[in-house]
């Protein structure tokens, strides 16, 4: 399966709208691309995962080593999904309490 991330920056904002399905053999790119964004100055990321299918917990890796990369900046990574099955994912592990996680990008980029 292929990932899909596009990438629209807005000053220290990045927003990254991911598509597919993060697994063991994508989330080393979703984990490029998050240290990427950092490393090009932003410090308030915005991970749009309402076209993700499917997200597994090297996924969610690649996440959690997004946010510590941009909290080393005093940043902060903040979750777009309204997706039950992901939610799910998020709700079980218990990352929906480290991870802000919203419903809209705009509700995300409004903050």
């Amino acid at each position: 399966m292929q990932l899909d991330i596009d990438v629209t920056k807005d000053g220290q904002t990045c927003v990254l709208a991911v598509r597919g399905e993060i697994d063991v053999y994508t989330s080393p790119v979703l984990k490029s691309r998050l240290h990427e964004a950092v490393e090009e100055g932003c410090v308030d990321i915005v991970v749009d995962l309402d076209g993700v299918a499917f997200i597994d917990s090297s996924g969610l890796g690649a996440l959690v080593s997004g946010l510590r990369r941009v909290k080393e900046r005093s940043g902060s990574l903040r979750i777009v999904c309204s997706r039950d099955n992901i939610l799910k994912v998020f709700r079980i592990t218990g990352l929906d309490k480290v991870f802000p996680i919203v419903s809209s990008a705009e509700e995300a980029t409004g903050f």
